[in-house]
């Protein structure tokens, strides 16, 4: 932890000097992450290393490909929160459990946790960045909302030599939530590098991500009529959202934090290097002061190591033996009366993930040098090993009786496996591009899991249109806390043996003169892993299908634009999914430019609605969401409205009221996700099924700003 607050100490002060020390400039920036052909030109230096005088250059690429992006710098969406996506929906409270109602099964190959609730706002190693630039390049932006909502980032970018360059992005995130004890804490860190030697014979890849996701569990609503109950007068009885009654108040204990929390920490380190065999050619400038190298590649070899831990963490402090039921029995410091001793008995349950991945691939090339068709094959180990501790372990004492004592679980696995890969990428008009890649366990455990994956794409002459094809499967084992679970209470181990399969077909088309595309995905499961009704690990195994269609349009007319977006899905009777059949989002916007175009105004509203479905149920015991097949919600359209303006291109904000259907009398609140139900003191030998709900109508104001020196 000392670790991490010096690296954001030292980011910080970094940025802060290049600031004081830099004149503030525009970068020619794109206005989306689309891929460019432009050449890079930051290369091109003398071998003195010396900066030279010219335009700021920003671009960045990700690790084994050769698409060149450039940063996003538009206005249009920047008061959304763009790593929940257009479908994905958290539980109120900005960075909370999340889940995408676009049905999306997990992708993963090899043993796994199986926790990925804050996958959203989580950073990955899969998608670094990696960054070249010709000038320190810095980005800080910051979002305020009501109830404590606050989203701060800062990025910075430098290349210390031209060939080599490092960058680091940290995020937090912290929010009180509109309702009681909803509390969350995240950080969000990754630092990259990349090196390549002035010969371009070497390349050097380094990554490293940490997460940080502290949630506090209120454990839903506990009677939902409070949500929309009115006086004589028509008004709300219950304005203020915190004096409404949740499942894990416990005003003895606090009235600020919950005293069940969940964690989760993850650590990653990647570094993967490559030489080069090929054909070098060295060109010289006009009075021959300057060269550049080129180099045809023939074949090479690359090694990759990739280190990685998760650490989860429950704790419920004041417990209550009724709130177990599902998981085990033990009588408690409340045992379910209400009455709890402070610090007589908790909860606590941790698991651990380490893994260690090395591989060694041999790679061959076909075609221009400048974007050729790569193929790769190679052999790679992986260890694993899991943890549970504290868990139950029973032991006769010296009267004798049987008790329970703190013990461990632990599963090292030790796999082999197999892996192939072929790439090229369309960077130009009329290039076709392509990726197929496979990996299998050929020993360990879990021998015969792979991840079978191919695309095939077209950009179509005058980039009129854009067309990929793709097709997927993958089988793996049930994830280690599925089949596992415990604490000082119990060790239980739940039999899901049969391996998950999941097969996909895809095609999606864009037409950029038309500014519409179109796309339809097909999932075919068995042997599915999910949480079911009970709350506990399951195997769906009867095979079922999904079937999705999405459609995205853009019309202009004048000065005014209107943006739409449907998806539509399709679902087996009696699968254990939970997503309704019909989503939407339509944004209208008016664009202007004031100012002699030094200031861009985006001024729109925007509203999302759902068709009425059974939505998934939250387990904050398990941290993960479970399948319910009784409760249906109708939802009200959501709406905001927004004010977004850029001046000159450097500095980027926005003004915006979300949730404004809340102002509307008579309208009932929108429920995103229901909680465990639970025997009520008020109703008693009758389940109450408590609710997660939309927060109030809201203000928020965020800023982003760019700085290159």
């Amino acid at each position: 932890m000392r670790l991490f607050f010096l690296v954001r100490a030292v980011a910080i002060a970094i940025s802060l000097v290049f600031i004081a020390s830099g004149e503030t400039v525009f970068a020619q920036i794109g206005t989306s992450s689309q891929s460019t052909t432009k050449k890079d030109t930051s290369m091109n230096k003398s071998n003195n290393g010396k900066w030279k005088s010219e335009n700021a250059n920003i671009t960045y690429e990700l690790i084994n490909s050769q698409k060149i992006f450039v940063p996003d710098t538009s206005i249009a969406m920047i008061h959304s929160l763009k790593y929940l996506g257009t479908w994905c929906r958290d539980m109120g409270n900005i960075g909370a459990p999340a889940l995408n109602l676009q049905f999306t099964p997990e992708e993963r190959f090899g043993p796994t946790l199986g926790y990925h609730v804050f996958d959203a706002g989580s950073y990955s190693l899969d998608s670094a960045k990696y960054y070249n630039t010709n000038r320190p390049y810095s980005d800080f932006s910051y979002r305020l909302g009501s109830k404590l909502e606050q989203y701060t980032g800062l990025m910075h970018s430098q290349n210390i030599k031209p060939n080599w360059n490092v960058a680091v992005e940290y995020h937090k995130t912290t929010s009180a939530g509109y309702y009681k004890i909803e509390r969350n804490n995240n950080d969000n860190l990754y630092l990259t590098s990349n090196y390549r030697s002035l010969n371009k014979h070497y390349k050097l890849w380094f990554a490293l991500v940490y997460n940080k996701e502290q949630h506090d569990e209120n454990g839903g609503i506990s009677n939902a009529s409070e949500l929309d109950s009115t006086n004589s007068s028509g008004g709300k009885i219950y304005s203020d959202r915190r004096t409404i009654d949740v499942v894990n108040q416990n005003e003895a204990y606090s009235l600020t934090r919950s005293s069940v929390y969940n964690n989760m920490r993850q650590f990653g380190l990647q570094v993967q290097h490559t030489y080069i065999w090929g054909v070098t050619d060295t060109a010289y400038n006009g009075d021959s002061t300057q060269y550049s190298y080129s180099l045809k590649p023939r074949f090479s070899i690359t090694h990759r190591f990739r280190l990685g831990s998760e650490k989860h963490t429950y704790n419920d402090l004041t417990p209550d033996s009724v709130r177990y039921a599902s998981l085990f029995h033990q009588a408690l410091g409340s045992g379910g009366s209400g009455y709890y001793s402070a610090g007589s008995d908790s909860v606590f349950a941790q698991q651990k993930w380490v893994h260690i991945d090395n591989k060694i691939f041999f790679n061959g090339y076909l075609g221009k040098s400048a974007n050729p068709a790569s193929f790769s094959a190679g052999i790679g180990n992986r260890i694993d090993l899991f943890t549970s501790d504290p868990v139950s372990k029973l032991v006769t004492d010296s009267l004798p009786t049987v008790v329970h004592a703190p013990g461990t679980n632990q599963l090292n696995l030790v796999h082999n496996y197999l892996e192939a890969l072929i790439h090229k990428d369309a960077l130009n008009a009329g290039d076709w591009t392509f990726n197929a890649n496979g990996r299998l366990f050929i020993t360990g455990p879990d021998a015969g899991d792979l991840s079978l994956n191919g695309k095939l794409g077209k950009q179509l002459r005058n980039n009129s249109a854009f067309l990929e094809l793709g097709v997927g499967q993958q089988i793996n084992e049930v994830p280690y806390a599925y089949r596992y679970y415990g604490n000082a209470y119990t060790n239980d181990t739940f039999h899901l043996d049969r391996k998950e399969s999941v097969s996909n077909l895809f095609a999606t088309v864009y037409f950029s003169k038309l500014k519409m595309g179109l796309g339809v995905k097909s999932y075919v499961i068995n042997n599915y892993v999910y949480i079911n009704e009970q709350e506990q690990p399951a195997q769906y195994t009867v095979p079922f299908s999904v079937q999705q269609l999405w459609i995205q349009k853009l019309f202009r007319a004048g000065k005014f634009c209107l943006d739409n977006q449907l998806s539509v899905q399709q679902f087996a009777s009696g699968s254990p999914v939970n997503v309704p059949v019909l989503m939407g989002r339509h944004q209208l916007t008016y664009e202007n430019v004031l100012f002699k175009n030094a200031l861009k105004i985006v001024v729109g509203s925007e509203i999302r609605y759902n068709t009425s479905y059974k939505p998934a149920g939250y387990d904050c015991q398990l941290n993960r969401f479970f399948y319910q097949n009784t409760t249906s919600v109708t939802n009200t359209p959501e709406i905001s409205f927004f004010v977004n303006f850029r001046v000159k291109s450097r500095f980027r904000a926005f003004f915006m009221v979300d949730q404004l259907q809340q102002l509307i009398p008579g309208v009932t609140n929108t429920i995103l996700f229901l909680g465990s139900p639970f025997t009520n003191s008020a109703n008693p030998g009758f389940l109450t099924v408590p609710v997660y709900a939309t927060p109030d109508a809201m203000l928020r104001f965020g800023f982003s700003w760019i700085l290159v020196n």
